[in-house]
Order: structure tokens, then sequence, then C-alpha cells
């Protein structure tokens, strides 16, 4: 692994930029984490921070919507306008030689948009169809329908928003929930590749230094759910299985053991998950799992897409190939999990947008920067006896369990 050049800097206004130096490269990358996202829409009005970051690059500063439009496509940018549970986020790729002028624009976009209330139609159909494709998407909505149940409220709540909530959002709501968010403070700027830290500092001094912090804003509370099995009724010949687990969240000393773990699960045709329900039964078409997070909480979620008829049997063998990680795991597993993080690694470090994601991402949930050096060590210390040891620590038990098809599901007694 090459030497990283990683650096930081926070502003007087709580303003954070953490850049990385990639000198061996021709482009640059950004990603600009704000805080306004879905946890702050209003409880019956889920959906609002999903318009806004649709309807925020719609015309900024001296730009109308369609001059931004052709600004940035003139300069080269790659780029892409999203909101997750904490933010509203902004992230962009070019020439690094362009990084400076596109940053620029969006420091129009970001301090000085529009939000014009005749394209605020348009902004909330957008969303609507997003929310609709996820309804026709089976695997989509029991993944959301799994996270809904598995995390609290709001984290859980999925991002996008809720159909039934969007007619009832106005422009009003929209430029209300933009003067609560974009602000400074705790605002993250990460910038990734063939740049010079001094020269990207003071740019972004010059664009976001006398931007205002907020007053201050009370977060959200957690509402925890209590049952842990669900059913949806729906006539098809098929049934959706979603399995939830507790694990250990981004950050924890024991978080890329517990990736490890759930990689021997579903990492690849090889893994467990797919080799035993899918391959050696035939229960199911698809099989999977993935460690997701927020901060201080860590989940496994599972998804089974099945027929009705193996339904039982299905969910029953998925449970016990969980359970059976504890029994042992084969160093060709453990080799074979390495060898997908190496190259994923490999093509991490050739790459200026991930690294600005990365790096953004790591200051907001650890105040840190991870280096790939530093992933690279962690997953070349990984033993089975390790893995082993998070599994027995943190076992998979206390599931919650969806299941979305035309009848519900016995849950063992020991398990549920």
């Amino acid at each position: 692994m090459g030497k990283q050049l990683i650096q930081t800097h926070r502003f007087p206004n709580g303003l954070t930029l953490v850049t990385e130096s990639m000198p061996d490269v021709q482009s640059a990358a950004f990603t600009i984490m704000v805080p306004g996202g879905s946890i702050y829409d209003p409880p019956d009005k889920r959906g609002t921070a999903s318009i806004l970051a649709d309807l925020i690059s719609r015309g900024a500063g001296e730009y109308d919507s369609q001059q931004l439009s052709s600004a940035l496509d003139n300069l080269g940018v790659q780029r892409h306008e999203g909101v997750s549970n904490a933010h509203i986020t902004f992230t962009g790729a070019t020439l690094a030689d362009k990084i400076g002028e596109t940053l620029k624009i969006y420091a129009h976009i970001i301090r000085e948009p529009h939000l014009p209330e005749d394209q605020f139609d348009a902004s909330r159909a957008g969303v609507a169809q997003a929310l609709l494709s996820v309804e026709d998407d089976a695997r989509q909505k029991a993944l959301v329908e799994l996270k809904r149940r598995a995390f609290p409220a709001p984290w859980g709540l999925p991002s996008d928003g809720e159909l039934a909530h969007l007619a009832g959002i106005t422009i009003d709501d929209i430029r209300t929930h933009y003067n609560a968010g974009f602000h400074p403070d705790d605002t993250i700027i990460g910038i990734a590749g063939n740049i010079d830290f001094d020269e990207v500092r003071d740019l972004i001094e010059s664009l976001f230094g006398d931007w205002e912090p907020s007053a201050g804003r009370e977060e959200p509370a957690l509402d925890f759910p209590t049952e842990k099995t669900f059913f949806t009724e729906q006539e098809t010949t098929q049934t959706h299985l979603g399995v939830a687990y507790d694990a250990v969240p981004y950050g924890h000393p024991d978080y890329y053991t517990a990736w490890a773990a759930v990689g021997i699960l579903s990492g690849g045709m090889s893994a467990r998950l797919f080799t035993e329900v899918r391959e050696k039964r035939g229960l199911c078409y698809t099989v999977s799992a993935s460690l997701v997070g927020m901060p201080g909480i860590g989940r496994v979620l599972c998804y089974a897409g099945t027929t009705s008829e193996r339904a039982q049997e299905t969910l029953d063998v998925t449970l016990h190939e969980l359970q059976r990680l504890g029994e042992g795991i084969d160093i060709s597993e453990l080799e074979r999990c390495k060898a997908r993080a190496k190259s994923s690694l490999i093509m991490s470090q050739e790459s200026t947008s991930s690294r600005a994601a990365s790096i953004a991402r790591d200051w907001f949930y650890l105040k840190h920067i991870t280096t790939l050096d530093q992933i690279h060590d962690e997953i070349q210390q990984l033993t089975t006896d390790r893995i082993l040891g998070y599994v027995h620590a943190h076992p998979a038990a206390n599931f919650t369990v969806l299941t979305i098809g035309p009848k519900p599901l016995e849950v063992p007694r020991d398990l549920s």
C-alpha cells in the first residue's frame, strides 16, 4: 500500500475539511455532507429532505437551473446529490485542475439555492417515483421494511420518505428544512485526489469561512421497536424474508472482525448462505446478508426470496446457518474473505471518489480518518480464532424476522 497523505482542518464556524492527497492521479473528487438528512423530517412529512436534495440543484446564486447544469457539465463534473438518514450529500469528481471552479459552484448551491417554487412539483414527483420503484422491487421493499423494524426511529425509517406524506409537504416546508439544517457546524467536506492541502484549505476558507453557524437544534429522540416478528400479507406465489440481529457498529474495535464474519456468510457465490441455502438445497433464488449501522448501533440484515411453499424451510435453514457459524470456520473461507477485501482496497486506492466519500464518512463516525494501510493491517490480522471469538461474543440471536407473503411463518421460541 502506498503512503496516504491525509490532513484535516476545522474552521472557526464549525466546518470540517478532510483531505487526502493522491499525487499519482489526474482527478480530484469531493463529498460534502450537510446535516440536513431525513432524521430531521417532521414526523408527518417524511420526504422533506429528499425533495430538498433534488430541488436544491435547480438554480443557485447567479445560475438558473439550466445554467447550473451547463456550468458543471462544461467542467466535466460527474456528480450526484442525495439524502441519507443524517445528511444531504453532494458528491462530484472532475480533473484536478477543475476542482476549484467546481467547488465555487457548489458553494452557491449550498449557500444560495433558489429553491424555485415552479419546480417544486417536479422534485416531489421525482421522489414519488423513487418510492414507487421500491414498492415494485420486492427485495428493496423487504430490506426497507426490515431496517424500519431493526433500528430505532427515525434512523430506521426510509431516507427517501413515505409516499403517503408527500402530498402534505409544501415549498415552505422545504425552505424551513433548508434554513434549519444548512449551516457549517457539523458540515464535513472531504476532498481526495491530486490536490495541494494549503490551496484547498484557503479555497474553502474563501467560499465558506463567513458562513454563519446555526443557533443549535434539538436532535430527534430515538424510538426503539419492541416487537420482533412482523408479517405483511401479500397474495403472491413468492415469500420475501428478512432477518436482523445485533452486531457492532462502525468504529468499534471488532468492526472488521464483524465484517469478516458477515463476509463468510455472504461474500460471493462460495459463501455459506449462497452455498447452503440456495445451491445445495435449492430453497431460494437469492439470499444475502450485510453489515449495516448507524452511530452507535450495528445490525446484520439478511434477505431471502423464495416460493411460498418453501418459505418456512428457507427461514429455518437460514437461521440455522447464521447460528452454525459459531461452530467453526475453515481457513479457506477466511482466505477468500481476505482476497475480496484486498481487491476492494486496491480499487478504492485508485478511486478519488471512493476516498473522498470514505474520509468524510470516517470523520462523521469516528472524528478521525482510517487510512487504507490501517484497513489493510486490520484485514491481515484476522484469524479464524478471532472471528469465532467475535461470533461467540455477539451470537446470531434475538432475531427480528419479517415476512412478506401469503401466510406468516413460525419462528422457534428459543430464537425469537
